[in-house]
């Protein structure tokens, strides 16, 4: 091989190497684009980044201090309440989601504050697909959203976590349109201050998945404005029949005590449901 070939045939050999390692590069970017990690959305020090919003008092009103952080947890209390007086709570993240898995771990601990009502015992509830907290009234109790209701055991019988309730929506479960406000999961019951994590799959107006420790235990499809069991609202705020697409995500005060350890997103917008949480 003379000195001009040489020189052409080492040339090309350079851009066929440079093109291999800039393609590598991409494929490796995309695939580091395309790995989901969970954000913390409670940074274990103070309440950055969330919105209270209690019924009777104004939207960045913590009444009561209500929400605070105690020992790096996120924590609902009424020790500044002398009675309940319907005065359902609700503490917002700062922005809406479409398509996302959020994960919390909580426990109930203490007694149930004087004028909480029955069924509000060791009773709360992750929002997902909610309204924005500007456009509650003052007087609302809850926002329109898709309710994955917290429940802890009471110390006899069964009392399932990660339920379905449904303020202000409809969902359907299989082919039904589901129009009742609540359904129980398959979960187990938890008695005790236990640490419990559930974790939602929120897929747009598609699906919504609960799980319990890892365990699937509801799943229903095409979440949508309609329904009752939410009181003094702006009916501007209320289009029945709407898809649910997007929404705000809020953490419940609903008169009994709870702890949050974690409160995690993994924002999953353009990126492929992990294996883990497909059927």
């Amino acid at each position: 091989m003379n000195i001009l070939k040489y020189k052409a045939f080492t040339a090309t050999l350079l851009v066929i190497a440079y093109s291999c390692s800039s393609h590598q590069k991409q494929a490796e970017q995309v695939t580091e684009t395309q790995q989901p990690e969970w954000q913390q959305l409670f940074n274990g020090k103070d309440l950055e980044g969330w919105i209270p919003k209690i019924s009777g008092h104004p939207v960045n009103d913590n009444f009561g201090n209500t929400f605070r952080v105690e020992d790096g947890l996120l924590t609902v209390a009424y020790d500044q309440y002398d009675s309940f007086r319907y005065q359902y709570g609700h503490l917002f993240y700062k922005e809406e989601f479409s398509k996302y898995i959020i994960a919390t771990e909580y426990r109930f601990v203490g007694e149930q504050v004087t004028g909480g009502e029955g069924w509000a015992e060791r009773n709360s509830g992750i929002m997902v697909h909610g309204q924005d907290p500007a456009t509650m009234t003052v007087e609302q109790d809850f926002p329109i959203s898709i309710e994955v209701q917290l429940l802890g055991g009471l110390g006899s019988g069964k009392r399932p976590t990660a339920n379905l309730c449904t303020p202000g929506t409809h969902v359907f479960l299989g082919d039904s349109l589901f129009t009742d406000h609540c359904i129980n999961s398959t979960s187990p019951t938890f008695d005790g201050e236990v640490w419990v994590r559930v974790e939602t799959l929120v897929l747009g107006d598609s699906l919504i998945r609960h799980y319990v420790n890892g365990m699937n235990v509801l799943e229903y499809t095409r979440p949508q404005v309609g329904g009752g069991v939410v009181n003094r609202f702006d009916p501007a705020a209320k289009q029945d029949g709407m898809p649910l697409t997007e929404g705000w995500i809020s953490l419940q005060s609903e008169s009994h005590p709870i702890q949050f350890r974690k409160v995690e997103l993994m924002n999953l917008e353009g990126i492929e449901v992990p294996e883990g949480y497909r059927k």
